[in-house]
């Protein structure tokens, strides 16, 4: 239900969308917010877009007066458009929406009816092909039981398992409290381009967020082989393993949660070994690039077992290539409500 032209509602959600070069997409991501008689203002930040980004965002406008659309002269990177947009906004809640996704109907209802007793409140996410974005979506009736995400189940739910398929906890979408962000002065950080969302809800889980996740799903996700996010650069990888370290140092942890943050540490630096070997090898060549790493065999042993199994994955992608990925589906398992 879209609220009529020219009325401002007070509505309590902010959503934010930090865009470059999403002329594509915007348009649904701001009409898909917009939609929703909870929400009160869309922030669309243009992050030094080469394209129509701006005008197609305008354009998606329902004349309600709450979207506005503010332009940065170069690309900047999310955190900091997105720190902007907080600074531009007023409202009591604030909602992420990437600029190639959309939110499901009824989305902030669900939310919002729920108990207060939280700072950041979270929901499933349907992931689904670029090229059926536009197609009528079948979403299950999930049950609406909820729990409380703890920072050690946080941490443990950002690594990777092998074999098993990427459901990071971090991939999740909250809505936060303006008035927590503010009172522990927490804010994306603007060196960061991978990993901004999982730091910015680590640091607010150490500093006592109440960190609700619900099994219903109000957010769609479109998957896409050359989204942004999957663009990243080694520096990127180097810059996410040291805002662990970062956490370490500056929050009181448990010790199983300083655990799981070393692992979480490691198995970033050991992608960022990898990208740095494969960077270095175009560089200067394979032979010199192995001679730099034989005085860290630990190292040296990574990279190349690594470079095997990427090898060995790509062989695969090739033979699997006739059979596509099974899509749509859940970030987070589920249960249908039918089922209970």
């Amino acid at each position: 239900m879209a609220i009529p032209a020219g009325s401002k509602p007070e509505a309590p959600v902010c959503v934010i969308i930090a865009a470059m070069n999403a002329s594509a997409t915007i348009a649904r991501a701001v009409r898909s917010a917009l939609d929703e008689p909870e929400v009160g203002e869309v922030i669309v930040v243009d992050d030094g877009s080469s394209d129509a980004t701006a005008a197609v965002a305008t354009s998606a406008d329902d004349g309600s007066g709450r979207l506005k659309v503010i332009s940065l002269p170069e690309n900047a990177g999310p955190s900091y458009a997105r720190n902007r947009a907080l600074e531009a906004s007023s409202a009591a809640f604030v909602a992420i929406l990437d600029a190639d996704d959309f939110i499901l109907p009824g989305r902030f209802q669900r939310l919002l009816r729920q108990s207060a007793d939280w700072d950041f409140i979270a929901d499933n996410i349907l992931l689904i092909d670029a090229a059926q974005a536009d197609a009528p979506l079948d979403v299950a009736d999930i049950a609406e039981d909820a729990y409380t995400l703890t920072t050690l189940q946080f941490i443990m739910g950002n690594i990777s398992q092998p074999g098993v398929e990427r459901a990071e906890i971090g991939f999740l979408k909250p809505v936060m409290k303006r008035a927590f962000l503010d009172r522990h002065g927490l804010r994306y950080d603007e060196t960061m381009r991978l990993g901004e969302d999982y730091d910015l809800y680590l640091r607010a889980l150490a500093s006592g967020a109440r960190y609700r996740v619900v099994h219903t799903c109000g957010y769609g996700a479109t998957v896409r082989a050359n989204s942004l996010s999957g663009r990243h650069r080694t520096v990127d990888l180097k810059m996410l393993y040291e805002a662990d370290q970062r956490i370490g140092a500056e929050f009181e942890l448990t010790a199983e949660e300083r655990g799981a943050l070393s692992r979480h540490e490691a198995q970033i630096r050991r992608r960022y070994d990898l990208r740095s070997f494969l960077d270095r090898k175009k560089e200067i060549g394979l032979g010199a690039s192995i001679a730099q790493l034989l005085g860290r065999p630990r190292s040296l042993w990574h990279v190349m077992t690594d470079v095997l199994r990427d090898k060995r994955r790509a062989r695969l992608s090739r033979s699997n290539a006739k059979t596509p990925a099974i899509l749509p589906r859940y970030l987070l398992p589920g249960r249908n409500a039918d089922e209970e």
